[in-house]
């Protein structure tokens, strides 16, 4: 039998988040989450991930399974060396498409679609959290800085969004679509939240984007292979009035 006592993998983690974990580590691993918040905003970040991937790629899924790839059809190919051949060319193709999936962000460009729904998908998340937000809190900006620009490999800078009515809640790292993503949080004294999500792209420049879903809205653009977009409620002329005080701080020269 499990020790409710040993402290919890992360393993364990992974399997709590897809249903796998053994009843007997339920309530042990329910009781850590609930005292170490940064595992608690961890597990949530895998769930959103999780939850993101089936909803543009689960109907893939249920798709039925080419006649090509059929097994039994593969079976009887296989008694004859054209049919080997066959299968050899079967493996090849399914290889190689998988290396084409793994290796597309390599390869091509990313779409501001993809950047734009990933920092969508993280607003969701994190603008409801009440405790956990963020992983570091603004007072710590300087830390903040430091350590997103290492992780993400080039140098942030957080805007100041005071004069648009916004305090820095603070940030965290998440995993973007070329490497990681740097995600900072705003707020106003109404609790109105916004939210400025950074990251690497190999596509071109491009100008401002609106994007809205539901009740969220954003206003995206790439410039010198980073991509930014600022997230919050579908209110355009909001969203454009902060977007462009973060654009007008970013395009200005650092404070030497």
């Amino acid at each position: 039998m499990t020790d409710p006592d040993v402290p919890v993998t992360e393993d364990e983690l992974h399997a709590h988040v897809d249903g796998e974990l053994p009843a007997d580590r339920r309530a042990a691993v329910e009781a850590w989450l609930a005292t170490h918040p940064d595992d608690m905003a961890r597990v949530a970040g895998w769930r959103a991930l999780a939850d993101s991937i089936r909803a543009r790629y689960g109907a893939v899924a249920s798709e039925p399974i080419p006649a090509r790839l059929n097994l039994r059809q593969i079976e009887r190919a296989g008694r004859s060396w054209r049919g080997i051949a066959a299968v050899a060319a079967i493996v090849a193709f399914a290889v190689g498409g998988l290396a084409g999936w793994t290796a597309r962000g390599a390869i091509g460009p990313m779409p501001a679609a993809t950047f734009t729904a990933d920092a969508l998908d993280a607003y969701k998340v994190y603008v409801v959290e009440v405790r956990h937000p963020v992983e570091v809190p603004g007072s710590e900006q300087a830390h903040l800085t430091q350590w997103l620009s290492k992780r993400v490999g080039y140098q942030l800078r957080i805007p100041d969004l005071e004069p648009v009515g916004l305090k820095l809640v603070g940030g965290r790292l998440l995993p973007g679509p070329h490497g990681a993503a740097a995600f900072f949080m705003y707020e106003s004294k109404s609790g109105e939240r916004f939210t400025l999500y950074s990251t690497r792209t190999n596509g071109p420049d491009t100008s401002w984007r609106y994007n809205a879903d539901g009740a969220v809205g954003a206003l995206s653009w790439a410039d010198s292979d980073v991509a930014y977009v600022v997230s919050g409620e579908a209110n355009r002329d909001r969203l454009h009035k902060v977007a462009e005080t973060v654009y007008a701080q970013l395009e200005r020269p650092p404070v030497r």
